[in-house]
């Protein structure tokens, strides 16, 4: 597995850890895979527009809103991730 930004593990937030089931470190592919599980499972896609994802309550607490759109999950977990690799795009000038 090529070892870039979507492989890299981080820490999800407590919020995200409630939806994709785990605290422990993943990767952005994992939780973005889990997400969708997770809108599956609970169908919460919108059925007149399923491009949209509407929030149950766990979901409202990650987005921060009642709905999004499937283009902002990966922003949405983005946000949601700590760790170095999140913070390694932003190199920092030596004196």
């Amino acid at each position: 597995m090529a070892n870039n930004a979507l492989n890299q593990k981080l820490k999800p937030s407590a919020k995200l850890a409630e939806v994709i089931g785990t605290s422990g470190q993943t990767t952005r592919a994992e939780a973005v895979k889990r997400l969708w599980d997770y809108v599956k499972e609970h169908d919460l896609q919108n059925p007149e527009n399923r491009r949209e994802i509407l929030a149950d309550d766990k979901l409202k607490q990650v987005f921060g809103k009642a709905k999004i759109s499937m283009f902002e999950v990966g922003r949405v977990v983005n946000e949601n991730l700590s760790g170095e690799a999140q913070t390694s795009t932003h190199k920092k000038k030596v004196a």
